[in-house]
């Protein structure tokens, strides 16, 4: 088990932050340097703020307080304040930390950069190694049978983010240009069962008020029984098997489609309002976690390459969303997007699925990425 000291040494921004980004000015220096017109430092900065949602539940539970504190570096120096924390009170005798909103204040006397956030919504994964963490593996129980919807914590996350917005949208007149990723203040990220909630307030956001609000999910969670493929077959079988097991699945999920026309119609109707959003997935193709993302977006790809006719219906169902149509009950898989942008990591990181290979500068890692768009 791991000591006290080996957590306050990870959650030690100057021992496990991303030193390329650190200012050159010296040590102690209350900034890094944050260049947001590239995608490597808005991609290392939404995952160090994610890491500081971890710190503040650790720096509550280990009672690090006021200058012992170990979370504060992790979005200081990023020239980010901490406006609020998100709490699931369902413990009632320790509640837990989940998420937390932060507010970008840029250097004294200089302009907001453009693509830079006013707001961004953090929310923190699974804290195997916390005394409560039965809570968050009942909800990661819950992202495999799809219920995560239903869970408090994500009411919860889906009240603060609506908040916030409604807040910004009195105060400034709107938080982001409807439909438009570029014009909004207000960024979601999240890892593993965190990504989970973003991807979830995500879509309700641009679902339910047209709000593009980037977000940026580190390690989601995506239940698929392909990355068992890739352990049974070798590469090349594997590949074949899924290229097969896909294209047939997708014939007959376009069969199906024609018999329960109305839920059909109705998820095409949802993948048009969802298309303008593209989150960004940044996912390990060794985490067996979040892998079937990769085989999502690239079986759907090489299906449209080969049989577009079909892959266009089929695209939008699953088999679970349309057992459930027959008895009038609409859900909707959370795995289906109509379009996002696929971060592709193959290094050799001993964990695939952990946070801090995301604040790693480019060359360190082996990333590729492709965006998949809807309609096709």
């Amino acid at each position: 088990m791991a000591s006290s000291r080996d957590f306050d040494h990870a959650d030690c921004f100057d021992n496990s932050g991303p030193v390329h980004m650190m200012a050159k000015n010296g040590a102690g220096s209350p900034r890094t340097v944050v260049d947001w017109g590239k995608e490597e430092h808005r991609r290392c900065v939404a995952a160090c703020l994610v890491k500081g949602v971890y710190i503040i539940e650790n720096d509550s539970t280990r009672r690090r307080v006021h200058t012992n504190a170990l979370a504060p570096p992790w979005w200081e120096n990023f020239g980010f304040n901490l406006l609020d924390v998100i709490r699931d009170d369902s413990d009632h005798d320790d509640q837990f930390i989940i998420g937390a909103i932060y507010e970008h204040v840029p250097p004294l006397g200089e302009p907001a950069h453009p693509l830079s956030p006013h707001y961004v919504v953090a929310f923190r994964g699974t804290m195997i190694s916390h005394p409560k963490a039965l809570i968050d593996l009942y909800l990661d129980a819950k992202i495999m049978v799809n219920t995560l919807k239903e869970s408090k914590r994500s009411r919860l996350a889906n009240t603060a983010v609506k908040k916030l917005v409604a807040t910004i949208d009195k105060g400034m007149g709107g938080a982001c240009g409807h439909g438009t990723a570029g014009s909004c203040i207000v960024w979601l990220a999240g890892h593993s069962l965190g990504a989970s909630l973003a991807l979830d307030v995500g879509r309700a956001m641009m679902v339910e008020q047209g709000y593009n609000l980037p977000t940026f999910l580190f390690n989601p969670p995506q239940v698929s029984p392909t990355p068992a493929i890739d352990v049974l077959l070798p590469i090349e079988k594997a590949q074949k098997a899924k290229r097969d097991i896909y294209a047939v699945s997708y014939f007959v999920k376009a069969g199906l489609g024609k018999v329960l026309n109305p839920h059909k119609e109705r998820m095409e109707n949802l993948f048009k309002r969802l298309s303008p959003w593209a989150p960004e997935l940044y996912v390990h193709e060794r985490d067996v976690i979040c892998k079937g993302y990769i085989d999502y977006f690239e079986q759907r790809q090489q299906v449209q390459e080969r049989f577009r006719a079909v892959a266009t219906p089929a695209m939008t169902l699953s088999y679970r969303d349309m057992f459930f149509s027959m008895f009038g009950m609409e859900k909707e898989q959370p795995h289906l997007l109509p379009s996002a942008r696929l971060w592709k990591s193959t290094s050799k990181d001993e964990d695939a699925h952990a946070l801090q290979q995301w604040w790693k500068p480019m060359d360190e890692q082996s990333l590729s990425v492709r965006r998949y768009s809807y309609p096709l």
